[in-house]
């Protein structure tokens, strides 16, 4: 959609159709003609799609990300509810053990709210309220081949049809094509340096199976429940049961090099009850499995550090996962993707999409509610053996310590847990945890005792039965 004599606005090209991809339209509609290249067919409602192969698995959107999704797209949260998901509060909706195997109680005193949905469920209601936007264009069926421009200026996108192949000129470019991204090959082809990048890989496979919700579980909003993996015990094993819409459980498990749950079926509820604690194996015990298992290797955290370039063109921005992905049992990834749309937009709403280094300060400012998530994925898996080639320096060891510490302290005490949750949601940065907040209650208490077993009431375990 170029600009012509008779349309003074801006044109943008959106690469991929995925959540990154829609919060950069919603935030880019408000200043330019906004074109989304899909190389899907997009379903017309919550069904799966071949671009999105780990809606299958359990997906999180944490507080930081419900204020982002609400910022682009004003009460979609409030859609998403109203076709079966939940807003549940975090801890008050969940039954969660930390890393460093303490169970928090289940305060209600904090703000925080989760939104708990299936995937395709929630990328259905962003789809739909992104069509509906005035200046966003969809075209499926149409794969991205390449960027048209030079090292200096990118203008516009390399397209094919399936039948033919043809160029959308564009003032910007924005990849927001996933972990798959090509953009260090197409910078190449420009002549450009490819960037500086890192990974973490913890080995993590993911296992998921779909269960009928058991007993009367559905008719009470039962809560999450959530067993993380010890990095400090490898390998590391842990899984979470997601109630869903439809009367539904996703139940995904997850281990470490050494200790992976398969698509075994005859193995899945066995690998659930030896994952340290057996919540979550006892309470499959009465549930209906439906369907096969869906299994994942594709966990590591990979980050391209696009900000650090010297040189970077104009017209071309890169957002969401294609910058960094994260180890999806973090449950970042949706966030970020909502808050780099922000970041984007905050810039525009201040500077000309087609003034020169505007695209450099777009690539700046979405690195920033990257960063947050990536310190906090990579400050936990780097901990496995194997990990990564440079491992923990003394100092992130040190920090690693301390987060613990403020795990244990935000299990058994609202204040902390607040200030905790407030870094956990990515609603604020790292530094809250050295708030009076945090540090209070850390060095002087009082304090609870840790609980000695998953806080499940005597109600919910039997309406599991």
């Amino acid at each position: 959609m170029p600009r012509n004599a008779t349309n003074s606005r801006p044109t943008a090209v959106v690469i991929g159709a995925s959540a990154a991809g829609l919060f950069a339209a919603a935030a880019l509609a408000e200043f330019t003609d906004v074109t989304i290249v899909e190389r899907d067919l997009l379903p017309d409602g919550p069904e799966p799609r071949r671009g999105v192969p780990q809606a299958r698995h359990a997906h999180l959107v944490w507080s930081g990300g419900v204020q982002a999704f609400n910022d682009l797209l004003p009460g979609v949260t409030d859609d998403v509810v109203a076709q079966g998901g939940r807003l549940i509060h975090i801890m008050g909706d969940m039954v969660s053990r930390a890393p460093n195997e303490v169970w928090f109680r289940r305060f209600t005193a904090t703000h925080h709210r989760n939104l708990v949905c299936s995937r395709d469920l929630l990328d259905s209601v962003l789809r739909t309220r992104v069509r509906a936007l005035e200046n966003v264009t969809f075209r499926e069926n149409t794969t991205a081949l390449g960027l048209v421009g030079d090292a200096t200026r990118v203008t516009g996108l390399h397209v094919s049809t399936g039948e033919d192949e043809l160029t959308l000129d564009a003032d910007l470019v924005v990849d927001a094509s996933g972990r798959g991204s090509h953009t260090p090959a197409w910078l190449e082809r420009l002549g450009l340096p490819k960037p500086p990048e890192r990974e973490v890989n913890a080995g993590v496979a993911y296992a998921t199976r779909l269960y009928r919700a058991p007993g009367t579980t559905a008719d009470r909003n039962f809560p999450l429940i959530n067993v993380q993996a010890n990095p400090a015990k490898a390998p590391g094993q842990g899984g979470i049961i997601l109630p869903i819409e439809d009367d539904q459980w996703i139940v995904t498990l997850a281990g470490t090099r050494g200790g992976e749950p398969t698509g075994d079926l005859s193995s899945f509820e066995a690998f659930a009850r030896n994952l340290g604690d057996p919540v979550i194996g006892r309470l499959l015990e009465h549930a209906e499995p439906l369907g096969d298992i869906a299994t994942t290797r594709s966990t590591a955290n990979h980050r391209r550090y696009y900000e650090k370039t010297r040189r970077w063109p104009d017209g071309f921005t890169v957002l969401g996962d294609a910058i960094a992905a994260y180890n999806p049992v973090y449950g970042h990834g949706l966030t970020v993707a909502a808050q780099c749309a922000i970041a984007v937009r905050d810039i525009l709403n201040t500077t000309s999409i087609t003034a020169p280094g505007t695209a450099k300060l777009l690539q700046r400012a979405a690195a920033r509610p990257v960063a947050a998530a990536w310190d906090l994925a990579v400050g936990q898996d780097a901990l496995y053996p194997g990990a990564t080639d440079t491992p923990p320096t003394a100092v992130e060891r040190i920090l690693a310590r301390f987060v613990d510490q403020a795990v244990s302290t935000g299990a058994r005490n609202p204040r902390a847990l607040s200030a905790l949750l407030d870094v956990m949601s990515l609603e604020k940065p790292a530094t809250r945890l050295f708030s009076p907040d945090m540090l209070i209650p850390m060095l002087l208490g009082p304090k609870k005792p840790h609980l000695p077993k998953a806080p499940l009431s005597e109600q919910e375990w039997k309406s599991a039965s």
